[in-house]
């Protein structure tokens, strides 16, 4: 069985030919990504019913889940998200005025 942690998933191009692909564009598509996957990890454990018993973080578990969907978003972007950052470096690119 293969280790899907390992895994890597779409990557923003690390293209030096065009300068509008530079590191802050790089970075910041990377980030929007992350902050979606952050947002969209924070409904998933909303949805999720807490229980009383044994496995219960009880209030700090409230009011750190935040926070844990906040990293777990950074972490999932980190190695290669979705495939949102390169579709969102196009869109920079494009309100640039540049080309790819």
């Amino acid at each position: 069985m293969q280790n899907v942690t390992n895994v890597p998933g779409p990557q923003v191009p690390t293209s030096t030919n065009n300068p509008k692909l530079d590191a802050k564009n790089r970075e910041t598509a990377k980030n929007f990504e992350a902050v979606f996957l952050g947002q969209m990890t924070q409904l998933m454990l909303e949805s999720v019913q807490q229980g009383d018993g044994e496995f219960s973080g009880g209030h700090g578990e409230e009011m750190f889940r935040g926070i844990m969907a906040e990293k777990l978003g950074n972490s999932i972007a980190e190695r290669g998200g979705i495939g949102l950052a390169p579709v969102v470096l196009d869109q920079i690119i494009k309100l640039q005025g540049g080309n790819k």
